[in-house]
């Protein structure tokens, strides 16, 4: 009987191939963790730091360098980085040399509540905490602070971020009732009475038109007071 030796050799090859295969995977999972990194995408303000990031995750699963990477659960650690009230996501991987990166993206603060409690409403609508970190510079808000009151005030600085004028001028924002709001200005003395948050692209159309007259005649000093309550006109209250 002839023997097949090119086909002895080919199943060999393949043999050892799947051997080399399955101690490199084994190898490979058995490679134990060398060094954890952290990474913040998007804004550079920091809210929480790399020293924070790893506090945190030594609290809740110990030391990470030196564990091996088959006995680490991402899904864990991305779940215990995201439970910190200042982190929005993060995505955890495993490179191949063996380092640990975290990519986290923080939460962003829209507006600053001042009153019996202090606190950051972010760009979810969401109450945030303040940071000892670090202060954005975002409008101040206070007066009637509710849940209604919050959430027009989101819809409302949603469209201010939205325009470039209001957003470097507006700083502060006074909620009298629910959804009654008076505006205080960058560089103006005077107070703006919004109103209702409704029909805001008309009323800041005819803000705009008055404050452009109102600067070019240099009166803007005159005025203690600028309403945009009623429909198509801004009414002014002289000093």
């Amino acid at each position: 009987m002839k023997v097949n030796w090119s086909y002895i050799k080919l199943v060999f090859l393949l043999l050892l191939l799947l051997g080399v295969y399955a101690f490199t995977g084994v190898r490979h999972q058995s490679k134990k963790i060398e060094k954890t990194t952290v990474e913040f995408l998007g804004e550079d303000n920091l809210f929480i730091t790399q020293q924070m990031v790893n506090k945190l995750l030594i609290q809740n699963l110990g030391s990470l360098t030196n564990v091996p990477k088959d006995a680490l659960v991402l899904n864990k650690v991305e779940k215990v980085l995201e439970a910190n009230k200042m982190v929005k996501s993060a995505q955890v991987y495993l490179t191949v040399n063996g380092e640990l990166t975290s990519k986290i993206v923080q939460r962003k603060p829209i507006g600053r509540i001042q009153g019996n409690s202090n606190f950051y409403l972010d760009d979810e609508g969401k109450r945030m905490p303040l940071s000892n970190n670090h202060s954005a510079r975002v409008p101040i808000i206070t007066g009637k602070i509710t849940d209604d009151s919050l959430q027009n005030c989101f819809a409302f600085l949603n469209f201010v971020n939205a325009d470039d004028f209001l957003k470097k001028n507006i700083i502060g924002i006074h909620i009298a009732k629910d959804n009654d709001f008076q505006l205080k200005l960058r560089l103006e003395d005077y107070v703006v009475s919004l109103g209702k948050v409704e029909n805001l692209k008309a009323k800041f159309n005819n803000y705009k038109a008055f404050y452009s007259k109102a600067t070019k005649d240099k009166a803007l000093n005159n005025y203690k007071a600028v309403s945009l309550e009623y429909n198509n006109q801004v009414v002014c209250t002289k000093i």
